[in-house]
């Protein structure tokens, strides 16, 4: 019989890491799997289904940057939740991160205890999703598939893409603070820096091909349909 607990795959070339996570998350209540590079990682997606990755980004083989991209160009893994656990701690390896499609990154060395507040933290976001659908003009935004329809074209984002997307667009027009938005879409738990968003709302416009989200110089962000 099929487990409805959440499925977290942990991919570190450390031993101590992996037993570490795994030790915590299991306690938590999640099914564990873990891989010891990005190759074994790939191998071991598919069978396992995880509804989390989390993932080193220096590991021998293959990098979990590169990981990450490979998942993110699967339309089959486009929901799949992915962390960032790395050593490396500088702004530029962070939004090289975030821009392949990472929802967190979190730096090493880091207490146990705050990786699982972050991985209940993003987990608890997700199910807090209302559902409802949003209608503007010829794009329709729907949180059950996770897509953005758009003249008729399904266009799919990533999950963090998708839910800062859904928050702009549940009230166009107003301007979203960026504090706000760092708050309602990554959550008081997670602490991550003003590009973070910068760089999420570039992604959007590139694949909307839109200019839909409005930059106010200073403030924040709004969501508003040109005619």
């Amino acid at each position: 019989m099929e487990s409805n607990l959440k499925k977290v795959l942990i991919v570190d070339d450390e031993a101590d890491i992996l037993e570490i996570i795994s030790y915590n998350l299991v306690k938590e209540g999640y099914e564990i799997l873990t891989a010891k590079n990005g190759l074994e990682a790939l191998e071991k997606i598919g069978p396992f289904k995880p509804d989390l990755v989390i993932l080193d980004i220096m590991m021998p083989k293959m990098n979990g940057v590169e990981v990450c991209k490979i998942l993110r160009s699967k339309p089959d893994y486009n929901d799949t939740l992915i962390i960032f656990l790395t050593a490396l701690n500088d702004e530029s390896s962070q939004i090289k991160g975030l821009e392949t499609g990472a929802d967190d990154y979190i730096s090493k060395p880091i207490s146990p205890k705050v990786l699982v507040s972050r991985v209940n933290a993003i987990f608890r976001r997700l199910n807090k999703e209302e559902g409802k659908t949003l209608k503007l003009g010829n794009m329709v935004i729907d949180p059950e598939r996770f897509m953005v329809t758009l003249n008729g074209n399904d266009i799919v984002l990533a999950k963090k893409e998708f839910e800062l997307l859904y928050l702009l667009a549940s009230k166009p027009g107003r301007v979203f603070l960026r504090n706000e938005i760092l708050s309602q879409v990554w959550g008081a738990e997670v602490i991550v820096g003003d590009r973070t968003i910068d760089v999420h709302i570039r992604k959007i416009r590139q694949k909307l091909g839109i200019d839909c989200v409005t930059t106010v110089k200073g403030v924040g962000y709004k969501f508003e349909m040109q005619d």
